[in-house]
């Protein structure tokens, strides 16, 4: 039986239009986040049979696969949900995300300096990866980190609120080698209520987590 499933889409194809075509929504959820779940279920059979029968010969392989799709599937789980056909600006409080909003500036300085690094960080990601905004439980701060090919850069227990997916497959069709174009126009379309829904959590699960002291 299957671990892992690939989640319905929050809206249609064509809620993001015109900052992401209905085409590349629909294959991007369709193809490509459901093979990265296949990619999970088939790993984790993988894994159950190297314990079965007592061979570990392909452990190392396995673990990385097992990190690649799982990470391809979560991270792509809160990309469909981070956007919104009527998003985009800034957290702004008397948009109910006031929380959110003091947070960026804090740890940010601005909003500005965020945005800023945040979309340097999707943009410049070597290969295919991520610009992932994060809560730090440790200090509690807000962190950008950088994932590429769903690994890498990222502080162990982080937990991302909002991520920038940089891989091609999520704009070649529409923007060609213009990444830097698609990173802009993302801001356009990101659901502040959902990122500020997203950093509430992790700040009152974050005491779950075993820390240093």
């Amino acid at each position: 039986m299957a671990i892992y499933t690939l989640p319905e889409l929050p809206y249609d194809y064509s809620e993001l239009a015109p900052v992401i075509s209905p085409e590349i929504i629909e294959l991007h959820h369709d193809k490509h986040h459901a093979a990265y779940v296949k990619g999970a279920n088939d790993t984790m059979e993988q894994l159950a049979e190297a314990r079965d029968k007592d061979q570990w010969g392909s452990i190392n392989g396995l673990e990385k696969n097992l990190a690649f799709h799982l990470s391809g599937h979560i991270l792509h789980s809160i990309y469909w949900h981070n956007m919104t056909g009527d998003g985009g600006g800034e957290p702004l409080e008397r948009d109910g995300v006031g929380e959110l909003a003091d947070a960026v500036a804090e740890h940010f300085g601005s909003f500005a300096g965020f945005k800023a690094q945040l979309s340097k960080a999707a943009a410049t990601t070597q290969g295919s990866g991520w610009g992932v905004l994060a809560y730090e439980p440790v200090s509690g701060r807000l962190v950008v980190e950088q994932v590429y090919d769903h690994q890498g850069n990222v502080g162990q227990g982080s937990v991302p609120i909002l991520v920038f997916d940089a891989w091609e497959h999520a704009f070649y069709l529409q923007y060609k080698n213009q990444k830097v174009d698609f990173i802009e126009a993302m801001w356009k379309v990101v659901n502040w209520q959902d990122v500020a829904r997203r950093y509430t959590a992790a700040k009152e699960r974050a005491h779950n987590l075993l820390l240093a002291p």
